[in-house]
């Protein structure tokens, strides 16, 4: 369906792939992985013709239609939400606007109406009058309101844009679809309904993702980008992970065995070559050692950061008890009457749509908002790191990294706060970045850095997987699954709340809280 020809690209004297050949099939959804910078978002900008190969070609039969996923959102923002995704199928929306344009037309000539002729009978044949309920059932489907199909791009939320402009690539059942980070601002409800879609899907599906559940989920290969190379990998995520180790493993135990026979060889021959009635055998011996080789292992060029949450102190009995909180803002209720006490061995994921009020209630209990009525008390014992979800007022100030990290230590010695640092791929002279310059990623690390060092018992983060990479986001959900402290979290990670949370805690829309007993994934099902 889609093929990848000897394609290499190269951005200076850098190259990113070198003699790639690979062919996407009907049928399948390819996932797309590697570490930061690999060029995961540049092959599909390179699939989707965005990019000109440096050397190579990209070709797929002329029949068929390719969609790419937009990440301009102000692209359409004179077009109401229907016709922007309409404009997925351009031919169509071609055909659409102008057969409107000649029923427009005051002077409506003969001509005009033997083209409108031709006009609809393509128009129908493409199933156009179909087009605008196509698009409100993707719409709907993907959580952007009824009331808003009609609306100017312009005057939507970001994460609706986002939503439509996902829309706009699902539309009219393409035959090559390019997703570049399609769950980035979803919430789980959206989230579920493109995983179903996906897997229901029966073209060709490409995707970039940082989630692994989503690309368990949907994917039926991996490739995998590594040392300028795109491997093709049957099975979704998990299946390459587990299959990678494998490999490695058996690389090394060869390598050993390889390496045992070597010693043996090499020491034969050192006994024995000066001896007269054994040389012969040594220079048989020196023969075989000749042929040994010992397979070469390229360690990834993936980076694993290091989190380890390490409490300075122990937690006492008491935790957290919240009693009727209630908290309005621009004459919208909240948080409403909330009530909840935590436990000394509690991990708890707050979930569902109403992200706004999970986030309201963490800042009153960081400290940085006041409740309307209620209250809440946290224990004598406990001390408490708070991962904000707004974080930009951190970065303000052009401190260097190491001298930012330094105030909130307790040991001021530069090699242990480095220490810290490098644990989340700071070294050198990374350190010494200013921290008004870092990107989203880097953003996050640094928190997590102060987290780490600061050595608190108690942690609230809230969507603290925003701008990490898979690697990151595995490294903290090992670092929480591992912590001996309480955490209060949300996020949209699938796979961090299955495998991390004791407890989950859903935010209803009126502001209320609800304590599920069940698994997020029946919790998923039920709704």
């Amino acid at each position: 369906m889609l093929n990848v020809s000897n394609v290499t690209y190269q951005i200076g004297k850098e190259i990113l792939f070198e003699d790639v050949n690979i062919k996407f099939t009907e049928g399948n959804c390819y996932g797309v992985i590697g570490a930061n910078g690999a060029g995961k978002s540049t092959l599909l900008k390179i699939l989707s013709g965005e990019l000109s190969t440096t050397r190579g070609n990209i070709s797929f039969p002329s029949n068929k239609r390719l969609s790419f996923l937009k990440q301009d959102q102000f692209k359409f923002d004179d077009f109401t939400v229907i016709d922007t995704v309409i404009q997925g199928n351009q031919k169509l929306y071609k055909i659409m606007m102008e057969k409107n344009a000649i029923y427009a037309k005051e002077d409506f000539t003969e001509a005009d109406g033997i083209r409108a002729g031709e006009l609809e009978s393509i128009f129908d044949d493409m199933n156009g009058w179909n087009a605008e309920s196509d698009a409100a059932i993707l719409l709907t489907g993907l959580g952007v309101d009824v009331s808003l199909h009609y609306e100017l791009m312009k005057d939507l939320s970001g994460n609706d844009k986002v939503k439509v402009l996902l829309a706009q690539a699902l539309f009219d059942n393409p035959d090559i679809l390019l997703l570049d980070e399609p769950t980035n601002h979803l919430d789980s409800k959206a989230v579920l309904w493109l995983e179903n879609f996906l897997i229901d899907f029966e073209n060709t599906v490409i995707v970039v993702s940082h989630d692994r559940y989503f690309l368990n989920k949907v994917c039926t290969h991996i490739a995998d980008i590594d040392y300028k190379q795109i491997t093709l990998y049957a099975g979704n995520y998990d299946f390459w992970y587990e299959s990678s180790q494998l490999m490695l493993k058996q690389m090394k135990e060869q390598n050993k065995k390889s390496e045992e026979k070597i010693k043996e060889l090499q020491d034969f021959i050192s006994r024995f070559s000066a001896n007269a009635s054994k040389s012969k055998q040594a220079t048989s011996r020196k023969k075989a050692l000749d042929k040994i080789e010992l397979t070469e292992i390229k360690p990834s060029t993936r980076r694993y950061p290091y989190v380890n949450f390490k409490p300075e102190k122990a937690l006492g009995d008491d935790i957290l008890k919240i009693e009727n909180l209630s908290k309005t803002i621009d004459g919208e209720l909240v948080l409403n009457n909330i009530s909840l006490t935590i436990g000394k061995e509690d991990k708890v994921a707050f979930i569902g749509l109403n992200q706004r009020s999970v986030t309201v209630l963490f800042e009153i209990l960081g400290g940085h908002m006041e409740p309307d009525s209620g209250t809440f008390k946290w224990g004598d014992t406990v001390s408490l790191g708070y991962f904000k979800k707004d974080n930009n007022q951190e970065f303000k100030k052009p401190t260097v990294m190491v001298d930012w990290l330094t105030d909130y230590s307790k040991n001021k010695e530069v090699t242990y706060v480095r220490g810290f640092l490098g644990r989340m791929l700071f070294s050198g002279e990374d350190a010494l970045k200013k921290i008004n310059v870092l990107s989203g990623g880097e953003r996050v690390r640094l928190l997590l850095s102060r987290m780490m060092i600061e050595g608190r018992n108690t942690l609230i983060l809230d969507e603290p997987t925003n701008h990490l990479d898979m690697e990151s986001i595995t490294a903290l959900n090992k670092g929480l699954q591992e912590f001996g402290g309480v955490v209060l979290f949300t996020t949209t990670d699938h796979q961090l709340v299955s495998t991390t949370a004791s407890k989950l805690i859903e935010f209803t829309e009126d502001g209320r809280i609800k304590e599920l007993v069940m698994s997020y994934e029946d919790y998923l099902e039920t709704r």
